[in-house]
């Protein structure tokens, strides 16, 4: 079931998520329609705060094809490239804006897998942004905190004024 947007500024995008356990039957229906609102949007990848459920679980697909979705409990970024990569991001919380954010090239991220395993996956390219995206989402930060405090104004300023 695709569901709705927690639109900027609600207090939940800038609160930390809770971690998550176990995989339960209710984490399972939660990245499903994780999955399903990130292809609805479309996007490459989506946190779980960003549809109000303040847990710890994202999904990331970067993949040409889709379907390749990564589904993600309590993920964290173990290293990161000194090699940056600049790419637009935007997000469907505060639509209609976006802005170039430089980031690392390629991660290795440690999450608890759909089979309830840890695992640790390195990231390149669009995936790599995509996951540090949505673990910034998981961690109450959203893309244009990595601005300066002048263009992140001149954005927010810029959205506010198409919501109305």
């Amino acid at each position: 079931m695709k569901r709705p947007f927690v639109m900027w500024p609600d207090k939940r995008l800038r609160t930390v998520a809770e971690d998550v356990s176990e995989i339960t039957d209710e984490t399972r229906a939660i990245w499903a329609d994780m999955v399903e609102t990130m292809d609805a949007t479309p996007g490459v990848g989506l946190a779980a705060v960003q549809i109000g459920v303040m847990q710890r679980l994202a999904v990331v697909d970067a993949s040409d094809m889709r379907g390749q979705a990564v589904l993600m409990v309590n993920p964290e970024v173990l290293h990161a490239s000194g090699q940056m990569r600049e790419h637009e991001e935007a997000s469907p919380n505060l639509p209609g804006v976006s802005a170039v954010i430089s980031r690392p090239r390629a991660v290795t991220v440690r999450f608890m897998n759909a089979a309830g395993e840890v695992e640790e996956r390195d990231f390149v390219g669009l995936w790599a942004t995509s996951a540090q995206h949505q673990i910034d989402h998981l961690q109450g930060k959203m893309y244009f905190d990595h601005l300066s405090r002048t263009k992140r104004e001149m954005l927010v300023k810029k959205a506010r004024k198409l919501v109305r």
